[in-house]
């Protein structure tokens, strides 16, 4: 029997990004580049070439992302094979971002640059007057440095306050005060985008961008050179500009431009997980627990999540986020994780009961209808015990549960709730037939821990209940008595 506290990942601080240190043996001038034989490719051309190599291999192309594998990606990687650049379309809450961040792993892990240079001015194609001017001078003997692609990836979050300067750039006030001519081009502080030059740069929630903004984009894409407030530069930027939109922003809150959804070359569709072992694989995947999360809950809360986007009282053109499901694990998992510090339980396993705090503290993670205010708590309530309804059907249909409905039909009283521990509950249980086969069907094994057991006999009288085989009322401080 695997150990419950396997499924708990450690909640830790999250370690300080470190730069890779490249490895030793690489070149350090353009004439030791030549001599070993490295030959330029643009930010395209690697992707597509990294790309095709992973297709044949067989090797993951975008570990992580789950749901996807027979719907965006397939569109995703003929917009890198096509050296398109893209807009990823969809509501909250789909991984766009993720998946996004996921292309910079397709890069070459290491390449060289210009030493010291702003723009990562590849040293075959030098861009900036500084940058040709240095290599003419220096020759062969011009010193390059490596870049590691986890250091080619830009991102900006698109706010109404955004600049061009912010994304393309401005005139530095300081390099002008220290005598340098108002038209020279070095006088220039690079914004994201050229500073993202031999990289992926990625625009998230793009329609929020004011549209005179998005207009300095549009050079970027078609001409891929940038303009400065009446400066024609001719730095013919090398990128990948990828940007993602929500369909309701179109309406709502601002849209892209004609112009420059037309300099995008591929407009790719976004959509929540497609069935239900999807939606559980995420949740298994994504969740930081503090407690172990049976197989059965889990399945239960992605049940829940699928109801809540289904339902018509929720509005379905805002979406329900991947990440509702995800706060909902660690919801519970957190309350099986304060009940076993209250009750001094050693190894802390989820229950039935845990699940119904995420009715209201993930009330705000949901938009509803007009006409349902004051109702939310309600309906994601019933919601929830439909869940927990569909998976006791699922998983326990064809059970003989008579054990547990003739214990109760012999007087007896069980009372659990999240401040019961499994101790507690187990006492009052003792012995019932067909138990171990119960918590076989759960996944639970034929050894379960206290807590295990605890979790599988809650979730079957649940079940009974909503399936109307077995009475429940709610005591004044909070515990669940099953039985009458």
């Amino acid at each position: 029997m695997s150990d419950p506290r396997s499924s708990v990942r450690a909640v830790t601080e999250a370690p300080i990004a470190i730069t890779p240190i490249p490895p030793t043996g690489l070149p350090r001038t353009v004439g030791e580049l030549r001599a070993s034989g490295h030959e330029f490719r643009t930010v395209k051309e690697e992707l597509r070439a990294n790309l095709l190599h992973r297709l044949r291999s067989g090797e993951p192309r975008f570990p992580g992302i789950v749901g996807y594998e027979d719907t965006v990606l397939p569109e995703v990687e003929r917009a890198l094979l096509a050296g398109h650049d893209m807009v990823l379309l969809g509501e909250r809450g789909q991984g766009k971002t993720r998946l996004i961040r996921a292309l910079a792993g397709l890069l070459d892990e290491w390449t060289p640059f210009i030493e010291g240079s702003e723009l990562h001015e590849h040293p075959y194609h030098p861009l900036t007057p500084a940058s040709r001017r240095l290599a003419a001078e220096a020759g062969d003997l011009l010193p390059i440095a490596w870049l590691h692609r986890s250091e080619r990836y830009g991102e900006k979050l698109a706010t109404p306050d955004t600049s061009v300067g912010d994304l393309i750039g401005d005139v530095d006030p300081i390099k002008v005060a220290e005598g340098r001519a108002l038209g020279d081009p070095e006088t220039i502080h690079f914004g994201l985008v050229p500073r993202t030059n031999r990289g992926i740069f990625a625009v998230n929630e793009l329609p929020d961008l004011a549209e005179r903004i998005q207009v300095s984009l549009l050079n970027v894409l078609e001409e891929r050179d940038i303009q400065v407030r009446g400066y024609q530069l001719r730095l013919p930027l090398d990128l990948l500009l990828v940007a993602s939109a929500n369909p309701e922003d179109y309406t709502n809150r601002g849209r892209i431009i004609t112009p420059l959804k037309d300099r995008f070359g591929a407009e790719i569709r976004t959509h929540y997980p497609a069935d239900l072992e999807l939606e559980t694989a995420l949740i298994e995947q994504e969740a930081a627990l503090v407690a172990a999360l049976p197989a059965h809950l889990v399945e239960v809360l992605a049940r829940y999540t699928r109801g809540v986007r289904e339902s018509p009282s929720v509005d379905a053109r805002s979406g329900v986020s991947a990440r509702f499901a995800i706060a909902a694990a660690e919801t519970v998992a957190a309350s099986a994780l304060r009940r076993a510090g209250l009750r001094g339980e050693r190894e802390p396993v989820a229950r039935i009961c845990d699940t119904v705090s995420v009715t209201s503290t993930l009330r705000g993670k949901v938009e509803f209808e007009s006409g349902e205010e004051g109702r939310e708590t309600e309906i994601l309530g019933h919601l929830l015990r439909v869940a927990t309804a569909e998976t006791f059907r699922a998983r326990l249909s064809g059970l003989d549960l008579s054990g547990f409905t003739d214990l109760v039909a012999e007087g007896a009283l069980i009372e659990t709730g999240d401040l019961v521990s499994a101790e507690e509950l187990l006492a009052q249980i003792g012995t019932v037939p067909g138990l171990a086969k119960v918590l076989d069907r759960l996944g639970l094994g034929d050894a379960p821990s206290p807590g295990q057991a605890a979790s599988g006999i809650e979730f079957v009288l649940e079940g009974l209940h909503l399936t109307r085989r077995l009475a429940k009322e709610l005591t004044d401080d909070g515990r669940t008595v099953y039985g009458s």
